[in-house]
């Protein structure tokens, strides 16, 4: 919604015929109107992502999957989350996911109680797609299969498409975004989720992944890797 207000308006003050429009008083209410309602658009699209979500039944699931942003700020909701949901019997595992979030995930985890044996994760993954595929290379060799999916709202919807995708039951949890975040960081993530959302529909990411195919051979090598390292901890 934001980016089509800021096309319209682009679209319009560049052209000589509409110039003079924006110049008098309907354009100044018009450019006045639009700005108001700028932190409305941002709240209501936030709102509108969460409204696609399915509520938790209170079940119980196998892993706690945590994701992060790639930001420090991020990791608190999360972590102080995801050991509720451990302490309240949901699940025997918290699994972070993320090449720069699962390690400091998993510390401020462990900081709250759970004990190492209930901890794991996976460091190699860059994207949301990834966060995925290498949660489902481990977690579903130990035969673990349905998740509790911990991130921020704007980002859940995104993540539980692609997370079932890969054979996960997915129960998802929200977390709020950090207060510390301006108007501007908050609308760049809104505007990064719907285009993450649209892209990745174009990739066809969000239909069964029956098969990895990949031109990346390190990729294809470290899902390997990490299979062999989930039927490594299902034995213990």
């Amino acid at each position: 919604m934001l980016l089509v207000v800021f096309v319209i308006l682009f679209w319009g003050i560049k052209r000589a015929r509409w110039r003079h429009w924006f110049k008098n008083r309907k354009g100044f209410w018009l450019l006045f109107g639009l700005t108001a309602i700028l932190p409305l658009l941002v709240f209501f699209a936030s709102d509108f992502l969460v409204l696609f979500l399915p509520s938790d039944p209170g079940t119980k699931a196998d892993a706690i999957v945590l994701l992060g942003r790639g930001a420090g700020g991020f990791y608190t909701d999360r972590a102080d989350l995801a050991a509720k949901l451990w302490k309240a019997g949901r699940a025997p595992l918290v699994f972070a996911s993320g090449i720069d979030d699962a390690r400091s995930l998993l510390e401020q985890v462990e900081e709250k109680g759970i004990p190492k044996r209930a901890l794991d994760g996976e460091n190699c993954s860059l994207t949301t797609a990834e966060n995925a595929l290498f949660s489902a290379a481990i977690l579903q060799a130990q035969g673990r299969q349905r998740i509790l999916l911990v991130t921020d709202e704007p980002h859940m919807l995104r993540s539980m498409l692609v997370f079932r995708a890969n054979g996960f039951t997915v129960i998802p949890r929200t977390t709020p975004l950090p207060s510390y975040l301006s108007f501007r960081d908050k609308t760049f993530l809104m505007f990064r989720e719907y285009g993450g959302l649209i892209g990745y529909a174009l990739q066809g990411l969000y239909f069964p992944q029956k098969s990895l195919t990949s031109s990346n051979l390190d990729v294809l090598e470290l899902v390997q890797k990490a299979r062999e390292y989930g039927k490594q901890r299902s034995l213990k």
